[in-house]
């Protein structure tokens, strides 16, 4: 799966991860790998950027993994969303074409009203704040329903 992926420099964020071929939407691109833990377990962090770990129930986290993983960026008009079951697994939500880097929506899995983040993905539809997704446009939130990236802890609260 890797050699399907690159990490390298991106324009505004720092490093990121981009395809390496093209992708259809629904296609896997990557499983999220790290170590699973309760938020309490989870290290004070100086800058929210640095934060590299991904909710994935009520009180259930991914750490980082030291992987491609850790670097897809954030976006408010991302090519591909987490479906979680037994894994993390990252899906295309459209076609992504070789070259592009890979983004995902962070507030698809947040929902802990404890971290916030500004925003600085560039894109035409930019909110400017990473937030839990109850904080999202109502548009926006049914758009990521309908493409099955919005995982069940959150669908129960809303």
């Amino acid at each position: 799966m890797k050699a399907n992926l690159v990490k390298k420099k991106t324009k505004n964020n720092g490093i990121g991860i981009f395809a390496n071929k093209s992708f259809k939407k629904g296609e896997v691109l990557i499983e999220f790998k790290g170590k699973t833990m309760k938020r309490i377990e989870i290290p004070a962090l100086i800058l929210p950027e640095d934060d590299r770990y991904i909710q994935i129930g009520v009180d259930k986290y991914l750490g980082p993994s030291g992987e491609f993983d850790d670097f897809i960026n954030h976006s408010c008009n991302p090519n591909s969303g987490i479906k979680l079951g037994s894994k993390a697994i990252l899906i295309a939500i459209r076609e992504i074409k070789s070259g592009e880097e890979i983004t995902w929506d962070y507030s698809t899995t947040m929902d802990e009203d404890d971290w916030e983040m500004d925003c600085h993905c560039g894109t035409s539809i930019c909110r400017k704040r990473i937030r839990d997704f109850k904080y999202l446009p109502k548009e926006v939130q049914n758009k990521y329903i309908s493409l099955a990236v919005v995982p069940q802890y959150i669908l129960d609260n809303i």
